[in-house]
């Protein structure tokens, strides 16, 4: 796919792995949709950085966790911009909840926004994308390949996004290539100190930890070039999956 003069929607865009690709896709000439929760302003800076290069882009704020606001969002980011061409899930929470700690409400929450707030974007975003070729690429981690404990609805909700990369996949095709990207410690949580950075790296098979860049470069890998791979979970985590 020829990137240039396209359209993405970046759901979590403002912050973290979200901003790099709304950045990087912006940086390829896309046309960018910055979709925030609550941080507008993040979103807005992300928004000025964008326009700032010469590309063009707008923020769409709404909390995702509502299924309202879930369905509705493509169809916005459409009427905004004329098109919808690529997709990326890439808005989600990370709450450290064991199972015994975790209640009825923080399970919705975590499931609400992981999970069921991709299936119901994919789904509305499709007759767009349906028009041009389009792509969906969910952003999962190794919280869905294998069990973090501490971490029990992100993991199952992630692992949840995995089989959905592999459904809508299989549904949308042929007009609609539908990934996933899995990273590992390409940005670790900012409550993370020096120690637990190293024992992440000595920990990881390459021994250092990854950054924001590896996740963009497979994003661009699925948008730009892998126009023959679909229902996959493209891995990138420096080789950790090794240690089971």
């Amino acid at each position: 796919m020829n990137l240039t003069g396209r359209v993405a929607l970046v759901t979590g865009g403002a912050r973290r792995l979200g901003r790099a690709f709304a950045l990087a896709l912006a940086g390829r000439g896309m046309r960018v949709a910055v979709h925030y929760g609550s941080a507008s302003e993040d979103a807005e800076a992300v928004v000025a950085a964008i326009r700032a290069g010469g590309a063009e882009a707008l923020a769409f704020g709404g909390d995702l966790r509502d299924a309202a606001v879930a369905l509705a969002l493509p169809s916005r980011v459409a009427g905004a911009f004329g098109r919808l061409d690529v997709l990326v899930n890439s808005a989600a929470v990370m709450d450290r909840l064991a199972v015994a700690e975790t209640s009825v409400a923080q399970w919705d929450a975590v499931l609400d926004l992981n999970l069921r707030a991709p299936f119901f974007l994919a789904q509305q975003a499709a007759p767009h994308l349906a028009k041009v070729g389009g792509k969906i690429v969910n952003i999962a981690d190794l919280g869905g390949l294998e069990p973090w404990p501490n971490y029990a609805a992100h993991s199952i909700s992630k692992a949840g996004v995995v089989m959905l990369t592999k459904v809508l996949a299989a549904a949308f095709a042929p007009t609609i290539t539908v990934n996933a990207i899995a990273p590992g410690t390409v940005l670790v949580p900012d409550d993370h100190d020096e120690v637990k950075r190293e024992f992440l790296s000595a920990t990881t098979p390459l021994q250092r930890l990854g950054t924001p860049d590896d996740a963009v470069g497979a994003l661009l890998y699925l948008l730009e070039r892998g126009d023959f791979v679909t229902g996959e979970t493209l891995v990138v985590d420096g080789g950790r999956l090794l240690r089971r």
